[in-house]
């Protein structure tokens, strides 16, 4: 018995102690060796649609993740996939006599559903890279599909396609007369086009639009309509059925979407690179309408019909609801995870930091291991400043943070609160990659597409290029040696390998037997930094013992590995983001690989943030994604003796 007892309580101890780890915050709800998305929420937007029967039903559309469906009014998503094997949604249209019937414009042709989004079905061969999808309001079997190729149309539900007549091509928009469903206008790149036989013939309307991206018809007078163009131009508008056009008055620029008011012709919305205008008198004069809107590049609008006071804008980070006509405006995201995700880091200090840079939508940050998330983007303004293809931390205090993006780097010392641009010196904006000297934090480089890599020793000040001997100059990937920092390597495509000894002043090929020079990514082992890993576009993962003298490749071959991430306690194990494998695991350094993609449901990685827990993966418009790679509950041993 009393042995017993003395094993109950031992027993007893295990157990509380192993609630009182459970009771500490994990970073993500991610399962040991299982991965969960975690978001940031958002992404792409170009198709909106609203259920015209129950408005609190409605579609979006993403570019790369499918479509999305919300049953109240936006508060929360759900993905509505299956079928659906071409996941970039450029429009969505629902049969206004069933709303359980949509379809999905997408870039391998128009899908059906039937059941509300639960099912997809390709329809009829024809089109492909379909842009805009219109249904005719009298008879919801005959709709039409503008794609690249022209106007396609079918008069059975999807079941068969045929072109129409020659005419427009690149089309971008399309619109149906709702008075008379035989005429109907294209929005193409050469302007607007027109039928008035159901397709059958068109012709180029009045001179005026070009790069037509949007269509728009006063459903009360039908010969009035508005074109929205792109590339600099604005709104136009006719009120003749396109025989002649005039511009509209000044503010919307970069125009991609138009709404009109269903009750209130004269007030119409458009979708703009500079976020959503209103007009009430018909276009005569424009007004921003963005309070609330963080995401200023607007690609679609839509308008509760019964309620249009409620509207919502598609922009390239998430949805956004108004439901005072754009006076203000709040993100709808919960639950649609759509964001491309380019770069991913981890601040050493505080590991449950984690920050997100996307493709346009600038950077996300995460003070909980990625339970929420937060845009964090003030200070960069402009469209190309948003696609954040490298992040890297300086462990400063506090911590200093930049982002290499397409509009060169910007720098915050305050968590990504606010950025300012630190560009002096630095010739080309291109910036893929970042690295920073661990003992001298002030040093930093980055590595361009197009002109090497530049140095800075002042913490971004200023730039200067450091290229000599680096014979290409498309640097994708950068690694430091974290023991002799003024040792680094470059990663280029085309070129292979390349290493400086002396802080980039000087740099040789090191590429002896590696036989793929389009690299990727770079990693090294943090406590052997002789052991470096060199990811590549195409032919797997190389592995060098000796500095980069020489490089055997470790497989697996014909895999493009976009991302590289080492296990800091334990540097045999590495992980490999690769474009379509998902994430590949070794535990021998490169020996032998297998594959760890239980549930992640975006096998597309274009970046890997490790600590010694947890490990992050960022997805080609799927977000990111948590996996615990390491048990952080223990039980104390319990040993029985006789």
């Amino acid at each position: 018995m009393e042995r017993i007892s003395i094993f109950g309580k031992i027993l007893s101890i295990g157990l509380l102690i192993l609630a009182m780890s459970l009771s500490q915050p994990l970073p993500v709800s991610a399962g040991f060796n299982a991965w969960t998305s975690i978001g940031p929420e958002g992404g792409w937007i170009y198709a909106l649609a609203i259920d015209p029967l129950n408005p609190n039903t409605l579609y979006a559309g993403t570019y790369g993740n499918g479509v999305f469906k919300s049953t109240n009014g936006g508060a929360t998503w759900s993905a509505v996939n299956s079928g659906l094997t071409t996941l970039f949604v450029w429009a969505l249209t629902i049969d206004p006599t069933n709303s359980d019937m949509l379809y999905a414009g997408t870039f391998g042709g128009v899908f059906k559903s039937t059941n509300g989004g639960a099912t997809w079905s390709a329809t009829g061969a024809g089109p492909t890279n379909v842009r805009a999808l219109a249904i005719d309001p009298t008879n919801s079997n005959t709709l039409y599909a503008g794609a690249n190729g022209g106007v396609f149309k079918s008069t059975n539900g999807g079941s068969s396609w045929s072109a129409t007549g020659a005419g427009p091509t690149n089309v971008w928009a399309l619109a149906i007369d709702p008075n008379n469903s035989n005429t109907l206008y294209a929005g193409t790149d050469g302007g607007v086009f027109k039928s008035t036989d159901g397709g059958t013939n068109w012709s180029a309307t009045g001179a005026g639009p070009t790069n037509v991206r949007a269509l728009a018809i006063n459903p009360n007078d039908s010969n009035t309509l508005y074109a929205g163009m792109y590339y600099g131009g604005g709104v136009f508008k006719s009120t003749d059925g396109g025989t002649n056009w005039s511009a509209t008055g000044a503010g919307p620029t970069n125009v991609w979407a138009l709404a009109i008011d269903p009750t209130d012709p004269n007030t119409l919305y458009a979708g703009t690179d500079g976020g959503v205008f209103k007009s009430t008198n018909g276009g005569t004069n424009w007004s921003a309408v963005n309070n609330g809107l963080t995401n200023l590049y607007g690609r679609v609008l839509a308008i509760n019909p019964t309620a249009p006071t409620t509207l919502y804008v598609g922009t390239t980070g998430g949805v956004f609801k108004s439901t005072n006509d754009g006076a203000n405006w709040s993100a709808v995201n919960s639950g649609l995870v759509a964001a491309d995700i380019r770069s991913l880091a981890l601040d050493p200090a505080t590991p449950n930091t984690l920050y997100a840079g996307t493709s346009g939508d600038g950077v996300h940050k995460s003070t909980n291991g990625g339970m929420t998330w937060s845009p964090v983007n003030n200070g960069l303004n402009s469209a190309t400043s948003r696609y954040v293809y490298a992040l890297a931390i300086a462990q400063t205090s506090p911590p200093t943070l930049y982002a290499g993006t397409i509009d060169g780097v910007f720098k915050s010392t305050n968590g990504g609160t606010n950025w300012s641009a630190v560009n002096t010196g630095l010739s080309n904006p291109n910036v893929f990659a970042l690295a920073i000297d661990p003992t001298v934090p002030n040093t930093l480089y980055a590595g361009t597409y197009g002109g090497g890599v530049f140095k800075s020793t002042d913490g971004g000040a200023t730039w200067s290029a450091v290229n000599n001997g680096l014979t290409n100059l498309n640097v994708d990937a950068l690694a430091i040696d974290p023991t002799a920092p003024t040792t680094l390597y470059a990663g280029t495509y085309g070129g292979g390998v390349f290493k400086s000894t002396d802080g980039g002043a000087t740099w040789s090929a090191v590429n002896n037997g590696l036989t793929n020079p389009n690299i990727y990514s770079l990693a090294i082992d943090p406590t052997t930094p002789v052991n470096l890993y060199a990811g590549t576009a195409g032919g797997g993962v190389f592995k060098s013992t000796n500095g980069g003298a020489n490089w055997s490749a470790t497989g697996p071959v014909s895999t493009s590995v976009l991302a590289l991430a080492i296990d800091p306690t334990n540097p045999n194990t590495l992980y490999a983001g690769t474009n379509g494998g998902g994430v590949i695991k070794s535990t021998n350094g490169g020996a032998t690989w297998s594959a760890i993609n239980n549930g992640l449901n975006n096998v597309y990685v274009n970046a890997l943030a490790i600590d010694s827990t947890m490990l992050y993966a960022g997805t080609y418009y799927g977000g990111v994604f948590a996996l615990q790679h390491r048990a952080t509950v223990y039980l104390p041993m319990i040993v029985r003796t006789p």
